[in-house]
């Protein structure tokens, strides 16, 4: 169990591949735009000061995003990396009702008067409260730089930040981001095209095999036979039944994006432990050689269904019902993708390798106001924070790798020169963000240096506006 103490008071110091970090919580409120609520809750963050200049140095901030805040310190190692360079201090804080940062641990989420507090404008007045606090009670923060990180939905968060509160972050490097992927901004079927075209890099084979293979999944959940054989052949911790012919699809297309998203050139324990390049490793087990025969290409497809559940060996039986990553909050994350993050989703199968899907808005939020009793506002993101209208804003380098099917709905032009897009064309999701690794391709290792040279910049032009500021102030007492 975690120590627990409030606000600056140092918890528990911990390890993570070799970052140590200390745990601490602040006490924010539930509601930070009305009066009508005076609720409050302990926001965790993680702190690591090893090279931090305790006079002015910049502070290095991730935006937490839709799961437990260690396992994104833990793929983040790229703050880590420059620290020393910058002589910053580490902040990591966790995002409301995700990990242990819950406003109410017993209804979170099972009252929507409750979980309507869950959303990103909330959780960025959290993170503006902490970084006001710890700048006016942190010996030697008071005149910190903040610099936001952040990656996919935190990436998001990190830019939006930079657009709604400039004063109290004054640079933001927004990875894998996708902000444009919003109703009317972004179309439905960018998203699965990006992942089959990942798929197809080495063979085109791959793909095909798994467009085919729908049918033939189709086909066994015809027969109580064929749904006993696949539940046996696939080791699935519960047999299949009719009914769940919908789901199990989603299950599968959920893990091909899975792989697109973490085809890093290096092994990693990113949403599951897999080997180098696993994407590439999935499709070698895959040959379109299977004529008719519906069992033989699914006993190949069951390769790559083990090698993403089950690389370690370690595991009796397959979860159909789980991507199998505890870290990650998929219950808070449902409830945002129903009320202000949805996200258009659609298939042809044709363009793509999945299912065909279209997408229905209103069916899927009559759905979610079955599920959570909540409105859906697909138009509320773009509305709050801009959508591509950023121009007003700036210091954002949006980093986009061209595996990561998030770039679908990414930022990949500049806007303009404080506006920065950075195309990682070998880099999977976030990579710019995941520790240096001898086996990073030199187009992460370029876009490491831009956003190196911009965090510089940034910090620059604030201490350089800083001392002015003092100086006139000085000047006027004198």
């Amino acid at each position: 169990m975690w120590c627990r103490v409030l606000l600056l008071t140092a918890l528990c110091a911990s390890q993570a591949l070799g970052y140590g970090y200390k745990t601490y919580w602040y006490t924010t409120q539930v509601d930070h735009f009305s009066f009508a609520n005076n609720d409050v809750f302990e926001m965790k963050y993680l702190v690591n000061d090893t090279w931090w200049n305790g006079n002015g140095g910049p502070i290095f901030f991730y935006a937490g995003n839709e799961g437990d805040i260690e396992l994104f310190l833990e793929n983040t190692g790229f703050m880590f990396d420059i620290a020393p360079e910058f002589s910053a201090l580490i902040v990591f804080a966790e995002h409301r009702y995700y990990g242990q940062s819950l406003p109410y641990p017993n209804s979170s989420l099972s009252d929507p008067s409750k979980a309507g507090y869950l959303t990103s404008e909330q959780a960025l007045a959290d993170y503006a409260d902490l970084l006001t606090y710890m700048r006016a009670t942190l010996p030697g923060a008071g005149d910190s730089p903040v610099i936001a990180f952040g990656g996919s939905y935190g990436g998001m968060l990190a830019a939006w930040f930079r657009v709604k509160y400039p004063h109290v972050v004054q640079g933001a490097i927004a990875s894998s981001a996708p902000i444009l992927q919003f109703t009317d901004i972004t179309p439905c079927q960018a998203f699965s095209k990006v992942v089959t075209q990942t798929f197809a890099k080495d063979s085109e084979e791959c793909p095909r095999v798994i467009r085919k293979s729908w049918d033939a999944i189709d086909r066994l959940f015809e027969t109580q036979e064929g749904l006993d054989w696949l539940s046996s052949a696939w080791r699935l911790c519960k047999p299949l039944n009719g009914s769940e012919l919908a789901d199990f699809r989603m299950w599968l297309s959920d893990m091909y994006s899975n792989y697109a998203m973490i085809d890093y050139p290096y092994p990693a324990n990113f949403l599951s432990p897999l080997p180098a390049f696993p994407v590439k490793v999935a499709c070698s087990y895959l040959h379109d050689d299977h004529g008719d025969d519906d069992k033989s290409l699914l006993t190949n497809l069951y390769d790559i269904i083990n090698l993403y559940f089950n690389s370690t060996g370690g595991v009796d039986c397959i979860d159909s019902s789980s991507q199998g990553t505890d870290s990650l909050g998929d219950d808070g994350w449902y409830f945002q993708a129903c009320t202000e993050m949805i996200m258009p989703m659609c298939n042809d199968g044709i363009n793509d390798m999945f299912y065909p899907s279209p997408w229905n808005l209103t069916e899927y939020t009559a759905d979610c106001k079955r599920r959570y009793g909540a409105p859906s506002r697909p138009l509320m993101a773009p509305l709050i924070y801009g959508g591509i209208n950023l121009t007003a804003s700036s210091n954002i380098v949006f980093a986009n790798g061209l595996l990561d099917p998030w770039s679908s709905g990414g930022v990949m032009r500049s806007l303009s020169d404080t506006l920065v897009s950075v195309i990682i064309p070998n880099g999977a999701h976030h990579l710019d963000l995941r520790a240096s690794d001898p086996a990073d391709p030199p187009d992460v290792i370029e876009a490491r240096r831009v956003e190196r040279d911009f965090i510089g910049v940034w910090i620059a032009q604030y201490t350089k506006t800083a001392d002015n500021n003092q100086f006139n102030a000085a000047k006027r007492h004198w």
